[in-house]
């Protein structure tokens, strides 16, 4: 079993906590992603606000129906006791019109004591790219 990283964070905790992070998404599992949030996360994706892991699960099922073969980069940015912050990269390609596309962006996590995910903060831009341009496969 993997140990769990609680804070406080350290600069190996925080990058073991961004790594820990970025598997689950690109595990395009919505379970697996909600488990690693508080039963009451409060999120804000973008324009979306919503609080809690069924949310959460409902959230990712949506996001990943439409941006298909999605694929992620996040990279800690800063940390202190129990907060993180990250810039990513992903890249997807768009259900309905096939179109591939990357989105840049920057998230700012706060957690709890057992180290669940009880904020995240998220703003992003999205752009078209050619398929030989991905970067991520």
């Amino acid at each position: 079993m993997l140990k769990k990283i609680i804070p406080p964070f350290t600069l190996e905790t925080a990058l073991a906590k961004v790594k820990a992070a970025e598997d689950a998404w690109n595990s395009r599992d919505p379970e697996r992603v909600a488990f690693a949030y508080t039963i009451d996360s409060q999120w804000r994706n973008r324009t979306d606000f919503f609080t809690g892991r069924e949310a959460i699960k409902d959230f990712l099922s949506r996001k990943w129906a439409r941006e298909l073969d999605y694929r992620l980069m996040k990279e800690l940015w800063a940390h202190t006791d129990n907060r993180i912050s990250v810039r990513f990269e992903y890249e997807w390609r768009d259900a309905g019109t096939g179109q591939w596309m990357r989105t840049h962006g920057n998230e700012h996590w706060e957690f709890d004591e057992d180290g669940l995910m009880r904020r995240r903060d998220m703003s992003a831009n999205d752009y078209p790219i050619d398929e030989s341009e991905r970067k991520y496969r």
